[in-house]
């Protein structure tokens, strides 16, 4: 679902694998807050800031497609990246849609009788992990972007990761850490995934001559063994 067949492999495997070893770390020391520290595993509370880093992604993504967009009209049209910025976009859609059903289903199962609730909860639990495997999947891909673009992923990366610390730091919610610790829980997330997205822009332009404000076509369907070609050719 959340890696299908229109997305391109990585140019590079050592960019993705620091990609899975950042989000598993990051994984770890959220799941060791919300269940340690706050003394309960928060589902509800991790489900709900994912519901949050939906709603920036449905507002970032597009202004920063938009604003890319416009430095890219200047080398070539943009007609033809209409199908995989549909596609992109209805990527995303899916993964909020489905983080929003998983996040009402968890808060109204306490409205249901034990003698219904069997169901909602084998379905909530499959829910928690499609929407967890999508979140992995995404992380890599970014819903897709490479499509579009191959230095599109870390450049969203690195705008959406900083735009959903943010607001923490502007309102103090350190999740029960101290200050010292909870500006460093905060803020790991934004600063690994800049370091990873610079290193992987880096790559990209060292080692297959890809640039952010190339038009796309210059590079469309570029790969470790293949010459660049125009599109529709």
């Amino acid at each position: 679902m959340f890696h299908p067949a229109w997305i391109p492999e990585p140019l590079d495997p050592d960019v993705e694998q620091l990609k899975r070893f950042r989000v598993a770390a990051g994984t770890v020391a959220a799941v060791g807050v919300y269940t340690f520290v706050e003394h309960h595993f928060a589902v509800r509370e991790m489900l709900e800031n994912l519901l949050v880093a939906c709603g920036v992604l449905l507002v970032i993504a597009p202004l920063t497609v938009g604003v890319m967009l416009w430095i890219w009209r200047k080398g070539g049209p943009l007609r033809a990246l209409r199908p995989a910025l549909l596609r992109a976009l209805g990527l995303l859609l899916i993964f909020v849609a489905s983080a929003v059903a998983t996040l009402l289903l968890i808060q109204n199962q306490s409205a249901l009788s034990s003698t219904v609730m069997l169901l909602p909860g084998l379905l909530s639990i499959w829910l928690v992990w499609f929407v967890g495997a999508g979140a992995l999947r995404v992380t890599g891909n970014f819903f897709g972007t490479a499509a579009v673009h191959r230095a599109l992923p870390p450049l969203l990366a690195i705008v959406t990761t900083w735009l959903m610390a943010l607001p923490d730091l502007f309102t103090g919610d350190l999740h029960g850490l101290g200050l010292t610790l909870g500006i460093v829980f905060i803020l790991g997330a934004p600063v690994t995934v800049t370091g990873i997205a610079l290193y992987e822009l880096a790559v990209l332009k060292r080692r297959f001559g890809i640039r952010l404000t190339d038009h796309p076509s210059l590079h469309h369907g570029r790969t470790p063994y293949a010459p660049r070609y125009a599109y529709g050719r």
